[in-house]
């Protein structure tokens, strides 16, 4: 072994121990174990929707708008379709959404914000720039206009909502870049001669996740409201295809509301219970990830 070699071991000897520590925090915190649990388990009803559904989705029965019951726990909907069914394969889609659509910008985000923090100089500043100009758009208005222009369907939800959520990401990963490329483990590696992408890849970017972690957990929370919030409007996911969003979208009268709640409770509930849960599990992985406590 090397002299040069050793601070790189160090290092990730530090990380491994940082990890055991970060992950006895996490499990002490109650309410993200409680996220993490609801989430694994929402996670599995989407996964085994077409398993756990009474019906197919679309598929119209002989009872219009009919009250829960043994036949239809949720009921069915003015249309004949049966809301448990609809209800989980709407949760598959938000949540495929949400973590599709945060996959594609933290990967994007990450990418260009390590470039522009290693690099520096012109390229940094050419990066920082174009990132202003994304973060200077009113967001939700300019993804109303781009979906009404490009039509609403699941892909074109989840590029608008990664187009304008990577900067971001960029800023929060260039900003981490800029700290620890100053540290020993760092210089160690160009010094050694290692590749660039070898030092981004298996030493800076261990160093940074956790910020982006963090992130992209309550950027999954965010997206699922975003596209709930398109889909009532009449902008995201289209009918027949169920989503949560559009399960509230349709049950807009005011003699649905106060008279068949049914239609509208279990999809506003479930994206309460999503929301809440990805967002504690947000909070602990924030504690567990401090190093300051």
């Amino acid at each position: 072994m090397t002299a040069t070699a050793w601070p790189l071991e160090q290092t990730n000897a530090r990380i491994e121990s940082f990890a055991r520590q970060a992950r006895r925090k996490f499990f002490r915190h109650k309410l993200a174990v409680w996220g993490l649990a609801v989430t694994i388990l929402l996670i599995l009803a989407a996964l085994f929707a077409p398993w756990l559904a009474p019906y197919p989705p679309n598929e119209v029965l002989p009872s219009f708008g009919a009250k829960p019951s043994a036949a239809h726990w949720l009921g069915t909907d003015q249309v004949g379709r049966d809301v448990l069914s609809r209800l989980l394969y709407g949760t598959r889609v938000s949540l495929f959404i949400g973590f599709a659509t945060v996959a594609i910008y933290v990967a994007f985000g990450t990418f260009v914000g390590m470039t522009a923090g290693y690099y520096g100089r012109w390229l940094d500043m050419a990066i920082m720039r174009l990132t202003d100009i994304f973060l200077s758009f009113p967001y939700m208005l300019v993804v109303l206009v781009i979906v009404s222009v490009l039509g609403a369907n699941m892909t074109t939800i989840m590029i608008v909502l990664a187009l304008f959520k990577w900067p971001t990401i960029a800023m929060l990963v260039r900003g981490s870049v800029l700290s620890a490329k100053e540290l020993d483990f760092m210089k160690a590696g160009v010094a050694l001669g290692l590749r660039t992408s070898r030092i981004l890849l298996r030493h800076l970017l261990p160093a940074i996740i956790g910020p982006i972690i963090v992130s992209a957990t309550f950027g999954v929370a965010g997206t699922i409201l975003s596209e709930a919030g398109l889909s009532f409007l009449g902008m995201g996911v289209k009918s027949p295809q169920a989503s949560l969003g559009n399960m509230l979208h349709d049950a807009q009268s005011l003699t649905v509301l106060t008279e068949q709640q049914w239609l509208w409770l279990p999809a506003g509930c479930m994206i309460l219970i999503a929301v809440l849960a990805v967002n504690f599990v947000g909070d602990g992985l924030r504690d567990a990830l401090d190093a300051k406590t």
